[in-house]
């Protein structure tokens, strides 16, 4: 028979497990602002993309900066996933999402997203203007931006449910959301100005070959 000793203490595990994640509410929370965060900062890249002859180093500086903030995402997504098939209690009642999401969606978003940021630090380090890597991140964005849109319509109208003031008298862990979400967004202004001494050398040879090359 468990003493109360034990019990009090598996209760305080359990509170400070809330605390520190807030459930599946909490989740939910991080998940949706993070996603709107990243709204914002994809559209700003996306707008480059027509200009990218003229403004290929801020295309290439901005995907760099987005690289924690969709690491960020992926996580608080797969944790729901995780917790979902764990039979977690919260997770379940939440329920899973629609099956078209879940199966084909869902595996395209994050398949297409790993291999469009991959590569695209990948030709920031092998300077690479053509080939293989150039050719699976021109491809990659084709598969992502049709499946990212489907994303989007799939889940923007549960955004506002949780696009809220968060605070800890609300739902516990507050303060680490806002904090997971601050350190993501001045992880990716470190990358960003960390890699643009890099971006500028491969803007400068890129410049250089397609000269020869003309």
């Amino acid at each position: 028979m468990d003493t109360p000793v034990v019990i009090e203490r598996a209760d305080a595990r359990g509170r400070a497990a809330r605390v520190l994640r807030g459930g599946a509410d909490g989740n939910a929370r991080l998940t949706a602002v993070t996603a709107a965060v990243l709204l914002v900062l994809l559209a700003a890249e996306g707008a480059t993309i027509p200009l990218v002859g003229t403004h290929l180093t801020l295309h290439m500086v901005l995907g760099l900066a987005l690289v924690p903030a969709v690491v960020l995402k992926l996580g608080t997504t797969g944790w729901r996933f995780a917790r979902y098939y764990a039979r977690d209690p919260q997770y379940v009642r939440r329920g899973p999402p629609h099956p078209f999401m879940r199966l084909l969606v869902a595996p395209l978003t994050v398949a297409s997203t790993a291999v469009l940021f991959g590569t695209g630090i990948l030709i920031v380090m092998l300077h690479p203007q053509r080939g293989l890597v150039v050719g699976l991140h021109k491809a990659s964005f084709v598969v992502w931006f049709g499946a990212m849109a489907a994303h989007v319509l799939g889940h923007v109208l549960e955004l506002p449910q949780h696009l809220r003031v968060d605070r800890e008298r609300d739902l516990p862990g507050a303060r680490l959301r806002s904090y997971l979400l601050a350190a993501a967004l001045v992880a990716g202004a470190v990358v960003a100005l960390a890699a643009l001494p890099a971006v500028h050398h491969w803007v400068d040879w890129a410049a250089t070959h397609h000269r020869h090359d003309g």
